[in-house]
C-alpha cells in the first residue's frame, strides 16, 4: 500500500512525497483509513513508528476548508510537542491550515500573539494548556479531533487532573485519536472514559527492540560506572552517546565528573530550564558535543539521527523504557550499539527487561573492573533467563552437525551460522 492509494487528499499525498514517504509505516497503514472515516481510535504506538503522521494526516485531510481551532494534540513533553508541531506544518503546506504550539518555559504573550492570528490545529503541553485556557486565550468549544499522544508519559508525569479539565472544555460529539506506547489498566482506564466504539489498532504486537541494534551489558560495580563510561566514551568509534542516567542529581554529578576528564557533555532533566534543553539538544544534534546525558525526560519524543551509542548507566526500572531507550539509535534502518551497565542491585532490573524481551543480552566483562553478584543461598542467579542470540545459533548448528553425523568445529559452526 501506498500513501497515494489511501484516499488522502492530493496536496497531503504530495506533501508527504516531498518529505520522501512512499509506504506507510503499519500504524498508519492501519489508523490512517480508520481516522478517515471518522471513528475514533485507539492506537499502541512506541516513538519511531510513525504515528504523527498516522493521526496528523487525517486530522488535516478533515480540517480543509474550515477556520478557527478545530484539532488539539496534547504531549507529555515540550521536546515532543515541538517535533509534533514541526511535523505538522511539514504536512500541512500548501493546505492553508495554520498549527501552533504551545509549552512551559517560554513567555505566555508570545504564544498569545500566535493564538490571535488564527490556527486551526493547535499542539500543547498540559499544564500550559490550563493556563492559557484559565486565561480565556483559548476557546475549545469547536474542537472536531482531539489527540492524545503517548497517553502513559502523561499518566506517569501525573498530568491526569490537567487532562480531566481539558476533556470537560471540549464537545463531547468530536473524534478522538489516542496513542500510548504501553497499556497499563491506567492507560486502559482513561481510553475508556475519553473513547467512543474505538479501532484498535498496534504498531508492534510484540515489544521489540529494532534489528540494528547489538545489545550488552556490563556487569561493573556501581562505584566504577564512571570510570568504565569514560573508557567507553573515548574509544573511536563512538561517534555521539545519549547516556540514561537514574537521577537529576546523577545526572549532574556524571556530567561533572566526565567535562573534568575532557569530555564535551550536556545535560537534559526536568530541572533545566527550556532554553538549556533546546540548547542541549541542538548542540547534540549538530554534533558540538559529543555525549547527552539525560533522566528518561529524553527517553521518548526525541528524535535525533545518527546516535551511534545508547548507554544505560543505570538500568531502567520499567522493562518497557529500555525499548523506548535504545529506540533512540539504530533509527531508519541505521545500526546502533546499546549498552547497559549492571551492578549487583540491578541483577533483577536486568532479567525483568529479559523477560520482556524474550532473550538474553550479551555479557562484557571488561579487564580490571570488578562486579560482586549478590549472594542468593548459594544459588548463582535466583532468575531462569533464556539463552542469548548467540547460544541459541550455537545449539543449532550443533544440532545441524549431529544430524549430519558428524561434530562441527567452532570454525565450522561460525561459518554456517554467520556468527563470530
Amino acid at each position: 500500500m501506498r500513501f497515494d492509494e489511501l484516499n488522502l487528499a492530493p496536496e497531503l499525498v504530495r506533501n508527504v512525497a516531498e518529505l520522501g514517504y512512499v509506504i506507510p509505516t503499519p500504524i498508519q497503514q492501519q489508523a490512517i483509513p480508520a481516522a478517515l472515516e471518522g471513528r475514533d481510535v485507539l492506537g499502541r504506538a512506541p516513538t519511531g513508528t510513525g504515528k504523527t503522521a498516522a493521526f496528523m494526516l487525517p486530522t488535516l485531510n478533515r480540517l480543509r476548508g474550515k477556520e478557527g481551532l478545530r484539532a488539539l494534540i496534547v504531549c507529555p513533553t515540550r521536546e515532543l510537542a515541538i517535533q509534533v508541531a514541526e511535523s505538522a506544518k511539514d504536512y500541512a503546506r500548501n493546505t492553508e491550515l495554520f498549527v501552533s504550539v504551545v509549552y512551559g518555559g517560554v513567555p505566555l504573550e508570545k504564544e498569545l500573539r500566535d493564538l490571535r492570528a488564527g490556527i486551526e490545529i493547535l499542539v500543547a503541553t498540559p499544564g500550559r494548556l490550563i493556563d492559557h485556557i484559565e486565561r480565556a486565550n483559548i476557546d475549545l468549544s469547536e474542537i472536531e479531533v482531539l489527540v492524545l499522544d503517548e497517553a502513559d508519559r502523561m499518566l506517569d508525569m501525573g498530568f491526569k487532573p490537567q487532562i480531566d479539565q481539558i476533556l470537560r472544555r471540549v464537545p463531547v460529539q468530536r473524534q478522538t485519536l489516542f496513542f500510548s506506547a504501553t497499556m497499563p489498566n491506567s492507560v486502559k482506564s482513561l481510553a475508556y472514559e475519553m473513547l467512543r466504539d474505538p479501532v484498535t489498532v498496534e504498531a508492534a504486537p510484540k515489544v521489540t527492540t529494532a534489528e540494528g541494534v547489538e545489545q550488552f551489558v556490563y556487569p561493573v560495580e556501581g562505584r566504577e560506572k564512571p570510570e568504565l563510561l569514560k573508557r567507553i566514551l573515548k574509544q573511536e568509534e563512538v561517534e555521539s552517546a545519549l547516556v540514561f542516567v537514574r537521577t537529576k542529581f546523577g545526572a549532574d554529578r556524571l556530567a561533572t565528573q566526565l567535562t573534568r576528564e575532557g569530555l564535551q557533555v550536556e545535560v537534559m532533566h526536568s530541572d533545566r530550564n527550556m532554553a538549556q534543553r533546546v540548547r542541549a539538544l541542538e548542540s547534540f544534534r549538530e554534533r558540538s558535543v559529543k555525549v547527552l546525558i539525560a533522566t528518561d525526560v529524553a527517553q521518548r519524543g526525541i528524535d535525533v539521527e545518527g546516535i551511534s551509542h545508547v548507554i544505560n548507566f543505570d538500568a531502567p526500572k520499567d522493562p518497557e523504557g529500555y525499548v523506548h531507550r535504545v529506540g533512540r539509535t539504530a533509527r531508519a534502518g541505521e545500526k546502533g550499539v546499546a549498552i547497559t551497565f549492571m551492578s549487583g542491585g540491578e541483577i533483577g532490573d536486568v532479567a525483568a527487561v529479559e523477560h520482556l524481551l524474550g532473550y538474553r543480552i550479551a555479557r562484557v566483562h571488561v579487564p580490571g573492573f570488578s562486579f560482586h553478584a549478590p549472594e542468593t543461598e548459594g544459588q548463582e542467579s535466583v532468575v531462569e533467563l533464556p539463552p542469548t542470540i548467540q547460544e541459541q545459533k550455537a545449539s543449532r548448528g550443533r544440532r545441524m552437525g549431529a544430524r549430519a553425523g558428524k561434530e562441527l568445529s567452532p570454525e565450522e559452526l561460525a561459518k554456517l551460522l554467520k556468527v563470530g
